[in-house]
């Protein structure tokens, strides 16, 4: 039970986790947009970690080569931002294996592509996946994989690389659709990973692309230290040169170990800085060797925003209403105007080594734009690490930026012995078992929600502890999209009676997952709702 504004221990830890079922609603929208230099800037964030210049002849297939690149089993999570937008999308790097493929013995490697939010909604949707063999000696791609989602379709192609089959006898020149030396894109990064690089060290190679062949070159110039959501990296520092790109200024900043894990990569645009910043990193051992047959082909599944579920490959599974990867996109309207004036984002980004400790990331933005970034601007980031168990934080990172208002701020949850710290070295006291903003919202999708019925959690309200009750009033039928959908409403108020006055309704959808349908609430500009952006029923 909860009194007053703390929580005992054992609540906090023995929450219930509801099981999830099916649904018949999807977070996603496939808007078909026109390509512009701004979708070629997101498409191409891939080989901004590969590196490039104009050589005449590659390098690579001669320079030494480390195996300890591929770590079978790791995987990668980057935050992308561009331009004014803090998270602009998300890319995953896996080493999904080592065995017979294809008939040859190579390495398996994955990678997801995704952009979200206002990116994903008014500029550009991907949600891509590739798959690439390579060989285990030499890192040379020989075949590649990949499903490109777009506009509610999904289109698959494969291409071969390096074929060694009847070809081996006869000079490179004289094979006809092949790339000798050529790498794709996922490839690439890998084998970058794999030189020996030390502060002068250059090297080139060639990358094909869908439609173009880059001649690359990189050059490590130095050492920096890098702080990231994972931690600190010393860094060695590799300027990228990369020819008829609309992607220039590029630095690749790689931890200085045998792994060389790009930890930060920066690149600039007509249009804005690009940056990928590593989110999360680790390293799931296989059960048992890999020894594989070939695969059949990539299935393409338009309803999978994943190429893979994380949260099967790290740690023990989690008994929640919601999977890694979940992205949840809505548009804000300001009263009865069918005109959006900002967009929010929710996402369970990842689960990895955070801070020494395992954790999800969630995160969430906040914009206006168009009529309502003219009326206010907002551009609002936090990041909550949570543990997997509890869905307690263990660290928030906030930064917002409203009207001229700026302000960021770090806080370390130390639940056990219920307190915070802040970046300024000031403590807060909380009661044990506090969650932060984000945190909340997912909690409360755990609790049973049924009619008339209350929960209470304590929040830490930006600066001080909250209780915050969760009345369930009464089921509802909501539309949304066109779509008509069963959901639960519920208040939601504290001991504030200032805050109060916002009369903050959320209605979830009334199932297991209980995902936010639509949040309103009534503001000094008027009423505000933020509705699900889902997809239509064909």
């Amino acid at each position: 039970m909860i009194r007053g504004t703390r929580i005992s221990r054992e609540r906090s830890i023995k929450v219930i986790l509801r099981r999830a079922s099916t649904y018949l609603y999807h977070a996603s929208v496939h808007t078909k947009l026109a390509v512009s230099l701004t979708a070629v800037c997101l498409a191409g964030l891939l080989l901004v970690l590969t590196g490039a210049d104009a050589q005449d002849k590659p390098e690579l297939t001669s320079a030494p080569f480390d195996a300890a690149a591929y770590r079978v089993g790791e995987r990668l999570t980057y935050n992308v931002s561009f331009a004014q937008f803090v998270s602009a999308g998300h890319i995953e790097l896996f080493v999904a294996g080592r065995g017979r493929y294809f008939d040859r013995d190579g390495i398996q490697l994955q990678a997801h592509v995704e952009t979200s939010g206002v990116v994903n909604v008014a500029l550009l949707s991907l949600n891509n996946d590739y798959t690439t063999y390579v060989d285990a000696a030499t890192g040379l791609p020989y075949r590649g994989q990949q499903v490109v989602r777009e506009a509610g379709h999904t289109t698959e192609a494969s291409s071969e690389y390096n074929q060694p089959a009847g070809t081996d006898a006869i000079p490179a020149k004289l094979r006809a659709g092949e790339f000798p030396g050529t790498f794709d894109l996922l490839s690439a990064i890998y084998r970058l990973r794999a030189m020996q690089l030390t502060v002068g060290a250059a090297h080139s190679f060639i990358v094909r692309t869908e439609s173009q062949d880059y001649q690359a070159e990189v050059k490590v110039v130095g050492h920096s230290m890098i702080k990231t959501n994972v931690g600190s990296f010393n860094a060695l520092v590799a300027k990228v040169r990369m020819s008829a790109s609309p992607i220039y200024n590029i630095v690749v900043y790689l931890s200085d170990d045998e792994w060389h894990v790009p930890v930060l990569v920066t690149g600039r645009h007509d249009d804005g800085e690009i940056r990928a910043e590593l989110a999360a990193s680790e390293l799931v051992a296989p059960a048992t060797p890999i020894v594989t047959p070939t695969p059949p082909p990539v299935a393409p599944n338009p309803n999978t925003n994943r190429a893979s579920d994380p949260s099967t490959n790290s740690g023990p599974p989690l008994n929640l209403p919601f999977k890694i990867g979940e992205q949840l996109n809505y548009q804000v309207y300001l009263g009865n105007s069918p005109e959006s004036v900002g967009s929010l984002a929710f996402a369970v980004t990842a689960r990895g080594r955070y801070f020494n400790r395992d954790g999800l990331l969630f995160t969430v933005t906040a914009q206006t734009n168009g009529a309502g970034g003219r009326l206010f601007f907002v551009n609002d980031k936090i990041l909550s690490y949570v543990d997997p168990e509890t869905l307690l934080p263990f660290r928030t990172e906030m930064n917002f930026a409203e009207g001229k208002w700026r302000n960021t701020r770090t806080y370390t949850v130390d639940q056990d012995r219920g307190a915070v710290t802040t970046d300024k070295n000031q403590r807060i006291e909380i009661p044990v078992g506090t969650h932060d903003l984000i945190s909340a919202i997912y909690a409360l999708r755990t609790f049973d929600l049924s009619p008339k019925r209350q929960n209470a959690i304590s929040i830490l309200a930006i600066s001080q502890p909250r209780t915050l009750l969760v009345n369930s009033i009464q089921r509802e039928t909501i539309e949304l999209n066109g779509q008509q959908i069963p959901a639960l409403l519920l208040t939601l108020s504290t001991e504030d009676t200032e805050k109060n006055r916002l009369q903050i309704r959320v209605w979830v959808g009334d199932d297991a997952r209980h995902l936010p349908l639509r949040i309103a609430a009534v503001t000094p500009l008027g009423a505000v709702r933020a509705d699900l952006i889902i997809k239509p029923t064909v």
